[in-house]
């Protein structure tokens, strides 16, 4: 096997939610590899506090990952030569990753990539986005069994790997009753709900004025519960997907139109781990948060109110024995998920993982033998077309990009006054 001690790996995010999996991916690395973190410049980039947000209580816990622009990424990787990249991004960015900035180097680095969170049910353009990769890392038995399938039928020539979730800290101990991570301080209080946000569900501005509505009323029930929305992003922050009707935004629209009070709820951004440490109780659409709370033994809550699909990116807790309606919320009627559930969904034995060691093998072979060239499956006209404007998004600075997309705007406006129908 490798000399682990020669081991170095480059991990690149796009995003807070990536950014957050490539840190914790980092600290499992096998004993005696060395990693490190960057920020590929796009506009959905994370900002130096959810930068902070993301690393914190990790190894590179010390200096915030610097953002780089694609010509900068590429002469990096030439510059420090890693054994492996992990291409944390989405889908989109992974494509011109592997397929542009990644290409010709030689000896070419073991390409890996992977899903930050929930990834039920599997989905194609997952995988058409990252066919070229050696090694694409999943989190729950569910998951690798559904992606193995749908990739041997797409025609993937690249491994897929079980990882227990980095902020899931190892996952259940071997015969407890549920699974645990490091407890809280014991000296801290229980007496918050938290709800996670999360940015694509529910979709309509009502929707998530209800959610509001249903927090307040808990809040004015229960005054020795303390009603925290924990976010993502402030509202003038980038995520990894955009967020139509930001939750605090409707919060002091309800309030100023006299509907809620004004301190019913509170909001806070910065560390998950932090606020579960303090929570009574969890809520949330659908975020991968929820299993933080599982992993700190928080009773829950995921709202079926909206529906429970794929849509919805609540479909895999459709048996966990979670799920509520927003009544509930009111009434504070929090769940303890099932157990059977918990073992296929992200809360395996930790000793099933196998991407280390898969990773550790593809090592081995780029240095021997060499890595097989993995064709993309993404290579029709359209769709080297599209890579070249995602391409673009990473060459030319966000506020470059802003001032660009409204002239064209504006362009398109005076084309429409000008040419009559």
């Amino acid at each position: 096997m490798t000399d682990r001690g020669t081991v170095h790996v480059m991990a690149i995010a796009d995003s807070d939610s990536y950014l957050k999996w490539a840190a914790g991916l980092l600290d499992a690395l096998p004993e005696g590899w060395s990693g490190e973190l960057a920020v590929i410049r796009t506009p959905i980039a994370p900002s130096p506090s959810q930068m902070r947000g993301a690393v914190r209580g990790t190894r590179n816990d010390v200096a915030l990952p610097p953002v780089l622009s694609a010509m900068a990424l590429r002469r990096a990787i030439r510059r420090v030569r890693p054994d492996v990249v992990v291409t944390a991004c989405t889908g989109p960015v992974v494509d011109v990753l592997v397929n542009d900035l990644l290409s010709g180097l030689s000896p070419r680095p073991v390409l890996v990539s992977g899903l930050p969170g929930v990834s039920v049910p599997a989905t194609e353009k997952a995988w058409l986005y990252r066919a070229p990769v050696d090694l694409f890392i999943l989190h729950s038995r569910r998951e690798v069994a559904e992606f193995r399938e749908l990739g041997e039928r797409l025609g993937v020539t690249g491994e897929v790997g079980l990882a227990t979730l980095p902020f899931l800290a190892g996952g259940p101990a071997p015969g407890s009753d549920a699974p645990t991570i490091a407890a809280p301080a014991e000296d801290a209080p229980r007496n918050r709900v938290v709800f996670a946000t999360q940015a694509k569900v529910p979709v309509e501005r009502e929707e998530r004025e209800s959610i509001l509505r249903a927090l307040a009323d808990l809040a004015v029930r229960r005054p020795d519960l303390e009603v925290v929305v924990k976010l993502r992003a402030r509202a003038h922050e980038q995520q990894t997907h955009r967020e139509r009707h930001h939750f605090e935004t409707l919060w002091h629209d309800l309030v100023a139109a006299g509907e809620v009070p004004a301190d019913a709820v509170s909001f806070a951004d910065g560390s998950m781990r932090e606020q579960l440490a303090h929570a009574v109780g969890f809520v949330t659409v659908s975020s991968t948060a929820a299993l933080e709370a599982i992993a700190q033994d928080v009773p829950l809550l995921i709202l079926s109110d909206f529906g429970v699909s794929a849509e919805m990116i609540n479909l895999v807790f459709e048996d966990s024995g979670a799920l509520g309606t927003l009544d509930d919320l009111r009434a504070a009627d929090f769940r303890e998920p099932d157990k059977d559930w918990c073992a296929e969904n992200y809360f395996h034995d930790a000793t099933v993982n196998d991407w280390a060691r898969r990773l550790s093998v593809l090592v081995d072979r780029s240095r021997t033998e060499g890595l097989p060239q993995r064709p993309p499956l993404l290579a029709a006209p359209m769709d080297l077309t599209r890579r070249r404007r995602a391409r673009l998004r990473m060459d030319v600075p966000p506020g470059a990009l802003r001032t660009i997309g409204r002239f064209r705007k504006r362009l398109r406006r005076v084309r429409r006054r000008l040419i009559p129908r």
